[in-house]
């Protein structure tokens, strides 16, 4: 575990990464506003009127869950014979370092999908649009992440749509995956109620880069590329400043493995 000293430099690190992004985005804003702009008015021109506000552009909405033929209720990998993986994260944490994950994805020409906690979007519901923007996926890893494999039938369901009804409501759709919580696989329940909820496949992994454990960037590197092969879904996480510090040399390993990290449904999709 980072000391308290080493977790304050990690987060101002995240802090400034996602500074840059911030930067880039107002640079772009004042470029794109402006325009040609209306004609000079002649002189017998009525003085113009108080200018109308603009109204702002309503986002797409999300992707909605797909059905892959041929595939299990439950997905763990993706075709072995394509040269893609599909990094994966649990969405919750400091938002600073979840911006500075994804930064750091962009920059290294990577798609992720992004499995987020319902309470962590009501506490930062902003983040929803930065993900979709960055041109990621954003799905569902039920609401409170509690052990939903030792849920009652109704409890675990409430875990599922509670996370759903975020999604809907902050993005038009209820995410493209669902992931369960605190656990790898789900039990026949759960994917029946993930089904019922409307995702016609429970989303698992089969690489664990165990950086929830605050083991060092290195160790997170050495965890994903020792285990690693075209198809895998491997499982991150926001909210640890070893993810941030990892993703440039990770994506570089891919690269140089000629692997392309790619969202999951792009990983599923012929």
């Amino acid at each position: 575990m980072l000391s308290h000293p080493g977790r304050r430099a990690a987060l101002r690190a995240a802090l400034r990464a996602a500074g840059l992004g911030v930067a880039g985005a107002a640079t772009a804003g004042l470029g794109a506003g402006c325009g040609p702009g209306r004609p000079p008015a002649g002189p017998s021109s009525p003085p113009p009127g108080p200018a109308r506000p603009a109204k702002p552009a309503q986002p797409a909405p999300a992707a909605a869950p797909r059905r892959f033929a041929g595939q299990p209720v439950e997905i763990g990998h993706g075709p072995r014979d394509r040269d893609r993986v599909a990094l994966t994260f649990h969405g919750n944490g400091e938002p600073a370092l979840a911006r500075a994950v994804l930064t750091a994805a962009e920059k290294g020409g990577a798609r992720v999908t992004v499995l987020a906690i319902g309470a962590w979007l009501d506490a930062h519901p902003d983040l929803a649009r930065r993900i979709l923007d960055g041109g990621h996926e954003l799905g569902n890893h039920t609401q409170r992440h509690l052990a939903i494999n030792d849920m009652t039938e109704a409890e675990a369901y409430a875990e599922i749509t509670g996370c759903a009804q975020r999604l809907k409501r902050l993005t038009g759709s209820i995410g493209t995956w669902f992931r369960p919580s605190r656990t790898q696989y789900a039990t026949p329940l759960v994917q029946k109620l993930a089904q019922r909820a409307g995702y016609p496949h429970v989303l698992s992994y089969d690489v664990d880069s165990l950086d929830f454990t605050s083991p060092g960037a290195a160790a997170v590197i050495r965890n994903v590329t020792g285990t690693i092969r075209p198809g895998s879904v491997v499982s991150l996480h926001f909210g640890y400043a070893d993810t941030v510090d990892a993703m440039p040399s990770l994506l570089e390993e891919l690269a140089r493995r000629k692997l392309r990290a790619v969202t999951t449904t792009e990983l599923l999709t012929p």
